[in-house]
């Protein structure tokens, strides 16, 4: 009987490490859930929104620029009323006996020349109106006049433009191509103020 519990001594000894790797494989898994599941919950707290009450200043900011976006977007709304872009609507003054000037946004092309170097014309257009009504009107369809004299514009060429005919002509056309627009109202002249050939 000596002889077997000698012989079982040594099994007991090689029993005993294969019990102490399982109790370190399960607080290992243990530790790992409990570093994941206190990091998530760090996470969960750390990135809730703060109420109102609790944000203080910051939140009443947030609310004030949110107003303060709603309010310009309407008024950038409101202020176009059919103008092509912002910063691009006519300036409208009033002019002797009555007239009004409506001063167009300006208009650069890129002309067409012989030798296929690029040239551009760049204008600034004034148009004589009878009363402040055709103001009214044309401000609507000024993207139309705008494509309308891109179009025209954009077939001339440099030497077109030489001289007094040739700025007496392209008043007379532009002039005809404002009234179509305007139509049934009527624009009494077309002024050019600046007239720039590069």
């Amino acid at each position: 009987m000596a002889e077997n519990t000698e012989q079982e001594a040594p099994e007991g000894e090689g029993e005993a490490p294969a019990k102490k790797k399982p109790p370190i494989l399960i607080i290992a898994i243990a530790a790992g859930v409990l570093v994941l599941g206190g990091g998530g919950a760090a996470a969960f707290f750390l990135m809730k929104p703060k109420p109102a009450a609790e944000a203080g200043e910051h939140g009443e900011k947030a609310e004030k620029k949110k107003e303060k976006k709603k309010e310009e977007k309407k008024e950038g709304e409101a202020g176009k009323d059919g103008a092509a872009a912002a910063g691009a609507a006519p300036t409208i003054k009033e002019g002797p006996d009555g007239v009004v000037f409506y001063t167009l946004p300006d208009i650069v092309v890129n002309m067409q020349t012989a030798d296929g170097k690029s040239t551009f014309l760049k204008l600034k257009l004034t148009f004589e109106l009878p009363d402040e009504e055709v103001a009214d009107s044309l401000t609507p369809n000024l993207p139309r006049l705008q494509d309308m004299f891109q179009t025209f514009l954009r077939e001339l060429r440099p030497e077109d433009l030489n001289g007094s005919q040739g700025t007496y002509q392209l008043r007379v056309e532009l002039l005809r191509r404002v009234n179509l627009v305007a139509a049934p109202a009527k624009v009494n002249a077309v002024l050019i103020e600046e007239m720039l050939i590069n």
